[in-house]
């Protein structure tokens, strides 16, 4: 596999990696029609786990099958598949090296009282992922929990043991829980913070939410209002999210949310372009769509990274 001179300058930001894990963020780089460009497209399917299957899929009751979420993800040109154990598991071999996948270490669901603290349970092992050919694992974290400390603990465990298997390790940082209010979950400042987070305890790709303009620390605000950061518009905004992680030398794609209408799911990409995000990591926007419709939106997203719209 040859790779572009971005993905190679990419790769040179993870200084003391080992080649296994560089090679599989190289495979997910040069994957798809994005490939050597910078930019990628992650199809994530967790969502049968954290919201059940109706709210998931009833929309789109081929998406109760597996094996079309891994169609969807090849056909269009997508750069991974991310899901949990059972998901990949039932598609394993019918799509083994078709596209690069990753194993989704951890989850929560809406099944819990809502005074359950916020957490989720590690469900696949980094075992699970050599086995399954993965390129990588994900794991969700809370900052803003109560029960966050103990996530950290675990993706430091996972994620060591990830990379001496040479898998790269890719982290959900979704602030949420009792020290935050629900217009704080994605407020500029906690956002950027909780992308930071990640990126220290050893991301290799960093998922986060677009933020908003709010500003939930007060501590924060004064610092944000006196270096007059710019959080005007959601591109500035995803410049300040990339220049927390490492300065720009850690991978971030943002969250696609939940499902919205196609003009704001082509908004948000042109914000993540412009502000030199890596693009986007879309479930419910694409698959709860009809097949075509989603392709046809999928294909639109990779013309929108690639600059023709």
């Amino acid at each position: 596999m040859k790779t572009t001179k971005i993905v190679q300058n990419i790769l040179r930001n993870y200084e003391g990696e080992t080649p296994g894990v560089k090679a599989n963020l190289a495979r997910m780089l040069m994957e798809g029609r994005l490939g050597g460009t910078g930019r990628m497209i992650i199809l994530p399917v967790d969502q049968g786990f954290e919201h059940g299957p109706a709210r998931s899929f009833a929309a789109n009751p081929a998406g109760y099958d597996p094996h079309y979420h891994y169609r969807l993800a090849i056909d269009a040109g997508l750069s991974a598949y991310a899901a949990p154990l059972a998901n990949l598991e039932a598609g394993a071999d019918t799509f083994a090296g078709q596209i690069p996948t990753i194993l989704k270490c951890n989850h929560a669901n809406s099944l819990m009282s809502p005074t359950a603290g916020k957490n989720q349970a590690v469900t696949a092992s980094v075992q699970d992922a050599l086995r399954l050919g993965c390129a990588a694992i994900g794991f969700t974290i809370y900052p803003g929990s109560d029960m966050a400390l103990d996530m950290y603990e675990e993706i430091r465990e996972l994620r060591a043991e990830a990379a001496a298997c040479g898998i790269a390790t890719v982290i959900w940082s979704y602030p949420r829980g009792e020290a935050l209010s629900k217009e704080g979950e994605t407020a500029l400042d906690v956002t950027a913070y909780a992308a930071h987070i990640a990126a220290m305890l050893g991301a290799h790709i960093i998922k986060v939410k677009l933020p908003t303009d709010h500003l939930e620390q007060d501590e924060a605000k004064k610092v944000y209002e006196k270096q007059k950061i710019d959080r005007a518009t959601m591109a500035a905004r995803v410049r300040h999210v990339v220049d927390s992680c490492f300065a720009g030398r850690r991978l971030v794609v943002f969250s696609g949310g939940a499902a919205k209408g196609a003009d704001a799911v082509y908004d948000d990409a042109r914000a993540i372009r412009d502000g030199g995000g890596n693009g986007s990591i879309i479930g419910r926007n694409s698959f709860q769509r009809p097949r075509e419709e989603a392709l046809e939106m999928l294909g639109r997203l990779v013309d929108i990274y690639k600059g023709r719209d």
